[in-house]
């Protein structure tokens, strides 16, 4: 085993200064409110969109579809857990008749009052077409909705499209982190 040092960012966007960015889905998409009953399609859509990133050797939960399930189930049942902040993004198609999980982003509420973005992610088919701005404007309303001001996030530095993203935004580093993960020798 090696252990190998992730660089990863810390960064903020304040709710009171920042626009929350336009919440228009591309055509043949959808984004669908939280609900109960899509839970295993939010676990599909994570696992699709982490499985062969980078973040899959941070958090071993990405690299499997259980994995994603349990941390699905961990996640709403925390007790901030925000419904408000999450959503999913459908594949409807051109007749809008199929159904294809393909975006996911959870909310939560930590002990502080900040809100946190959790695992916001597209399948690589589905990347390109504004899903992931789509998919965190409405988080980051849902949050203003509940009175949160201040919203932070983690993201590997290496994930640069990511990171325009929540630049672009207006998010701002506030801090360079490092995650140790032991990766196992080929």
């Amino acid at each position: 085993m090696t252990l190998t040092y992730f660089k990863r960012f810390r960064m903020e966007i304040d709710l009171a200064t920042q626009q929350v960015p336009p919440l228009a889905c591309p055509e043949g998409y959808q984004v669908w409110p939280w609900q109960e009953r899509l839970l295993e399609a939010h676990a599909q859509a994570k696992y699709l969109s982490f499985c062969d990133e980078m973040d899959a050797h941070l958090f071993p939960c990405f690299a499997s579809l259980a994995g994603c399930q349990r941390l699905m189930r961990d996640i709403t049942q925390r007790v901030g857990f925000l419904p408000a902040a999450t959503w999913l993004a459908v594949y409807c198609g051109p007749h809008g008749r199929e159904f294809e999980p393909c975006g996911t982003v959870q909310g939560i509420i930590d002990p502080q009052g900040f809100g946190s973005i959790q695992n916001l992610g597209v399948t690589p088919p589905h990347r390109r077409r504004g899903l992931g701005t789509v998919l965190l404007g409405h988080a980051l309303d849902g949050f203003r909705r509940s009175g949160i001001q201040r919203v932070q996030l983690e993201v590997t530095a290496g994930n640069w499209g990511a990171i325009r993203l929540y630049r672009r935004i207006g998010f701002r580093t506030l801090r360079t982190v490092y995650k140790a993960v032991e990766i196992g020798s080929v």
